[in-house]
């Protein structure tokens, strides 16, 4: 170890820790809204990075297909629970969100796939496809079950990511896969070496930490979604729509996703199921934030990036180890601090 490959190691992790960090806000941003604990954001990972690969190497990724079929069962959820209520615009407003919309972004996706679209078109399909396959996971698997325990949310969402990752292997193939750089070019600063797509992994962590707080301290919807966080009763009984705070949670959980996904796989090699073990390092961080501050989770990603740099250094078979023994001395600090609950008698 010196001073070059310490800053070498410091730079790796804090690359890393930007794309935890933005995991870590969006498992965050689900839990507060919808007290989900959102396990298949690592899908929506793999999903963007892997679409993303597929649309620039000129195949077609089965993920739009997915997206349409989604689109169909969340337009039949919906016309079944407005059953008694059925009106003209109702269902024209859920075919056309749930179906015509996922089928013009198929055909789309169809006619791009053929001529190896720029890297710009590739990004705005997956960014689109992983979006709309967010919103519809909410609507068919999780709003129907809004009400219930922490407990069935949960075990509803290991459900959907041991779908989601099964799917991913019928999609994508066991095969890994990459994709082009968005941004190329590099340049030095001493003995450091920044490429631009170091760079842009900074740039859009930097950009969507800065629009998030500016979405959730000025627009109406951002504080919709900050009242329904802090009181879901209460938030429903002031007009907010809570099964659009959800919609839009999901939504902004999906396009983080596979944003990140995007920004990873031009710097490695991704699989079907390498998602889930980077969505649960941004969930290491988003525990060490108490999953419900977002600058402690910001903070808190980095330093798992930094302690997974180095880990990697000086013990690279155990690095996964390490980085998830950082839950154990902050959970037993949480359970000191936390007060006594008794509990419940049958």
């Amino acid at each position: 170890m010196n001073t070059t490959i310490m800053l070498f190691l410091l730079q790796d992790g804090i690359t890393n820790g930007a794309i935890y960090a933005l995991l870590g806000l969006a498992l965050v941003l689900v839990f507060a809204v919808t007290r989900v604990i959102l396990i298949p954001q690592g899908e929506f990972v793999t999903y963007g990075a892997l679409t993303y690969a597929s649309l620039a190497s000129g195949q077609m990724p089965g993920t739009a297909k997915l997206a349409l079929a989604m689109g169909i069962a969340a337009c039949a959820f919906d016309l079944f629970v407005a059953r008694k209520a059925l009106h003209g615009r109702l269902i024209l407003r859920s075919v056309l969100a749930n179906i015509v919309l996922p089928a013009a972004v198929l055909a789309l996706t169809i006619y791009f796939a053929a001529q190896k679209p720029p890297v710009a078109v590739c990004i705005a399909l997956s960014l689109v496809i992983v979006a709309m396959i967010g919103l519809y996971l909410y609507r068919v698997a999780f709003q129907p079950l809004a009400h219930t325990s922490v407990l069935v949310l949960l075990i509803a969402s290991v459900g959907t990511h041991l779908a989601l990752q099964g799917l991913g292997l019928l999609f994508f193939g066991a095969e890994g896969q990459r994709g082009p750089a968005v941004l190329s070019g590099a340049f030095t600063a001493g003995s450091l070496r920044f490429t631009g797509q170091s760079l842009t992994v900074y740039g859009i962590t930097i950009a969507f930490i800065v629009g998030l707080w500016l979405f959730f301290g000025l627009t109406l919807y951002g504080k919709a979604l900050r009242a329904t966080a802090v009181n879901r009763l209460g938030a429903r009984l002031a007009g907010i729509r809570t099964t659009l705070s959800g919609q839009i949670a999901f939504l902004l959980a999906s396009v983080i996703g596979a944003l990140s996904g995007i920004m990873i796989v031009p710097i490695t090699t991704l699989y079907y199921d390498s998602g889930f073990l980077i969505g649960l390092k941004g969930f290491v961080a988003a525990i060490i934030g108490g999953l419900v501050s977002y600058p402690l989770t910001a903070v808190a990603a980095l330093f798992v990036g930094t302690v997974e740099a180095f880990s990697s250094f000086y013990a690279s078979n155990y690095k996964e180890v390490i980085v998830f023994m950082l839950l154990i001395p902050v959970l037993l600090l949480r359970s000191l601090a936390a007060p006594a609950v008794e509990e419940e008698k049958d």
